[in-house]
């Protein structure tokens, strides 16, 4: 007997067919979406799930978009939120490949740039993209131009600058009449603003306006008055606001190393006010649970740590008896320490970074005399090596890569704490300066968000600091933020980014109120993406 089973080939049909006896099928691009189209048609749950992983690990800036349209068509909750989450973290990078992007309708491309989890630093960015689709299709969509405007989240302060650099976009530059049209748009986006600002009420939410931060700058722990903390900041660089976020179940500490690595926060080492410690806490920022893992081999306070290729390393510091140049690493998946090969120097005070697959130490104190000598550490070889000393003296100091290079930041020489800056090229083997940090700071916290180097709290020489800045070498100059609320030394940083409840440690926002712009446009795969 033959069957004849419409808008399903032959080869289809032979595909489920093997499945149904192997519990394996031949995915590729060009079958995956009729496969999960057939395999829904029929309900073959098993079937379904193999195209989702399929879509899932083959997720790009070309394809994102379509993959949330279609596992949105057939109710792939958890392959529609990645492919969301996706498109959202990459929104900016898209925009210059996707060809998908240009074909989004409009209620599709209001969605997505309605949303607060959309990834932009500046809200630049989203004009740009508004000018890039539009321009597309400039005749059928210019009309649209005024209501895509109305999700480009300014401020009255930014709204000079953003006209100033609108006017120069690329894609102003067609006709006068087509310039004069979008700056009439741009021109009635700013006066609305302006009146809203001017009849809004004080908000009972700190932020109402701006986007979801991608990344998080955490200011962990550190010494305040006469006793270590266990508070935990976040900042919000869209919202340029500090949040407490403390977990209270983990235990005070200071001059201590974090590292945030394969989805964990690590506290490592440091001081509780009466023991020098060897023990590793690690917090699941999604969760919020804390975990001890195992210790390290030596205790450690006023060390380095750095992560790289999945490992952690300790490095140096003070065991409460004796100056350290040994070091360890921490596999991770194992939770297991072992040992590496020692230090040239011993080195109290001193900070590490991680840049192209070797680690590099610099600075610190030995014996009460203050070290300008740095060494990089090749984890093929586990060899340590010297290189050009610093031009400067610095203990308590801050190191970071950034730029391809190493940034050796602040610190403390002889009675001064230091606001010098200098920047170590590994192709040269030489120093040069950068501009000087807005204040001296010495044992602070320091990391990279956003192409920008973090300097956070610390000792100012005369006291804990709740003062924070950043350079940009774009700029070529630091720039100071919201002071922590609370003023420490001795803390330690760290980044998340993308985490999927990133809202929990965000600035608190007004809750999104999306509404339908016509009765056509009730929902879509960019609208009320819930999270799992």
């Amino acid at each position: 007997m033959i069957y004849s089973i419409p808008g399903i080939s032959p080869d289809m049909m032979e595909m489920i067919v093997t499945f149904a006896y192997t519990q394996t099928v031949s995915l590729t691009e060009e079958n995956v979406t009729q496969l999960l189209s057939v395999s829904d048609q029929f309900n073959i749950l098993g079937l379904v799930k193999l195209c989702c992983d399929f879509l899932e690990s083959h997720l790009s800036l070309e394809n994102c978009l379509g993959t949330c349209k279609l596992a949105y068509r057939y109710s792939c909750s958890e392959t529609h939120f990645k492919a969301f989450r996706f498109t959202m973290n990459e929104f900016k990078n898209l925009v210059t490949v996707s060809e998908e992007f240009l074909q989004l309708s409009f209620f599709e491309f209001y969605d997505i740039i309605e949303q607060d989890e959309l990834n932009v630093q500046t809200e630049s960015q989203v004009f740009n993209a508004i000018m890039k689709w539009i321009f597309h299709q400039p005749n059928e969509r210019k009309k649209f131009l005024p209501k895509l405007l109305s999700k480009v989240r300014l401020t009255l302060k930014e709204s000079r600058a953003f006209l100033d650099n609108a006017k120069k976009s690329d894609y102003v530059k067609d006709t006068v009449e087509y310039k004069l049209f979008v700056y009439r748009a741009l021109m009635q986006l700013i006066n609305e603003l302006s009146i809203t600002e001017a009849s809004t009420p004080e908000p009972s939410y700190p932020i109402s306006h701006t986007r979801l931060p991608y990344s998080i700058l955490l200011s962990i722990g550190g010494w305040n008055g006469s006793h270590p903390a266990n508070i935990i900041e976040a900042y919000d660089a869209r919202a340029k606001i500090w949040t407490d976020v403390t977990c209270e179940k983990e235990n005070p500490r200071a001059y201590f190393g974090t590292v945030y690595i394969k989805g964990y926060i690590y506290l490592i080492g440091g001081f509780d006010g009466i023991n020098y410690l060897n023990v590793v806490h690690r917090l699941d920022p999604v969760t919020r649970v804390w975990q001890e893992v195992a210790p390290m081999h030596s205790c450690r306070c006023y060390f380095s740590v750095v992560a790289l290729n999945d490992f952690i390393y300790a490095l140096g510091g003070f065991d409460g008896h004796s100056l350290l140049n040994t070091a360890e690493k921490y596999n991770t998946e194992l939770n297991q320490w072992s040992s590496t090969s020692s230090m040239n120097v011993r080195r109290n005070d001193a900070s590490a970074t991680a840049l192209n697959g070797k680690i590099y130490i610099c600075g610190g104190s030995k014996d009460q005399v203050f070290l300008a000598t740095a060494e990089v550490y090749d984890p093929q070889k586990d060899q340590w090596s010297m290189i050009a000393p610093m031009p400067t003296k610095r203990s308590s100091l801050g190191v970071v890569a950034y730029n391809n290079e190493v940034y050796a930041v602040g610190g403390f020489y002889r009675r001064n704490c230091l606001n010098t800056v200098e920047a170590y090229n590994p192709l040269t083997n030489t120093w040069r300066p950068i501009p000087s940090m807005i204040s001296p700071r010495c044992n602070f916290g320091i990391a990279l968000m956003e192409e920008l180097i973090f300097a956070v709290g610390g000792f100012n020489g005369f006291s804990t600091t709740a003062q924070a800045e950043y350079y940009n070498k774009d700029t070529n100059e630091w720039k100071e933020v919201q002071d922590m609320n609370l003023d420490r030394g001795g803390l330690s940083c760290c980044v998340l980014s993308g985490l999927p409840n990133i809202r929990e440690y965000a600035a608190r926002r007004k809750p999104p109120q999306l509404c339908s712009l016509s009765q056509k446009h009730k929902t879509s795969a960019f609208r009320n993406v819930p999270a799992l």
